[in-house]
């Protein structure tokens, strides 16, 4: 067993995290459905065509040791989507968090925050992390509000970093937190999640 190899699974009051399975394919391509997320251009979510590869390839991630996938379950217990630890090295202790997407139901709530917590939280807590990166489109700005409202800081833009499946060149905008930056970027986090539990 180690931490580095074997996915935990992460619980919190508004969200868990557990390791995806082949059985969550129907669920994750119904939280995808919710906003047809597949249809948005500057990010890479499932659809009733690609579910099958995209499952593929995240099983093979982990089995290779670079990547670990997670189910995401609100509250309920019911799955809205996914997340994953992505560039896994655990010889210079790096890893990156991504590969998410959210039901439409689910964004912009606290479920997100309490994930990232949690995430956090297993990196820098766990796997003693020096440094968990965030990448995300140059044009995908509701991403980038996030990724700075969690306290990561932007390290700069990989120019024509990947090739999308429309053909499309992207920009990558890529930000960090550093394990002295933990504590503060927690304290954030946490306050955000007690803030909006008051509110609800």
């Amino acid at each position: 067993m180690s931490a580095w190899t074997d996915p935990p699974t992460l619980e919190g009051g508004h969200v868990t995290l557990r390791p995806l399975e082949p059985e969550d394919r129907d669920a994750l391509l119904s939280a995808s459905a919710d906003g047809r997320l597949w249809e948005l251009f500057y990010t890479v979510a499932p659809g009733p065509d690609t579910i099958d590869y995209w499952l593929q390839n995240a099983f093979r991630e982990r089995s290779e040791g670079r990547g670990m996938a997670f189910a995401v379950l609100d509250a309920g217990g019911s799955v809205v989507g996914t997340t994953r630890y992505l560039r896994m090295n655990r010889a210079n202790r790096r890893v990156e968090i991504g590969g998410t997407f959210y039901a439409a139901r689910a964004q912009r709530t606290g479920l997100n925050t309490e994930a990232k917590l949690l995430l956090l939280g297993y990196a820098f807590e766990v796997l003693d992390c020096v440094c968990v990166q965030f990448r995300t489109d140059w044009f995908n700005k509701p991403s980038q509000r996030a990724i700075e409202r969690l306290g990561a800081k932007l390290d700069g833009v990989l120019r024509g970093q990947r090739i999308m499946p429309d053909g499309r060149v992207r920009d990558t905008m890529t930000y960090s937190v550093l394990e002295q930056e933990w504590p503060g970027v927690k304290l954030n986090l946490e306050t955000m999640l007690a803030r909006g539990s008051r509110k609800t």
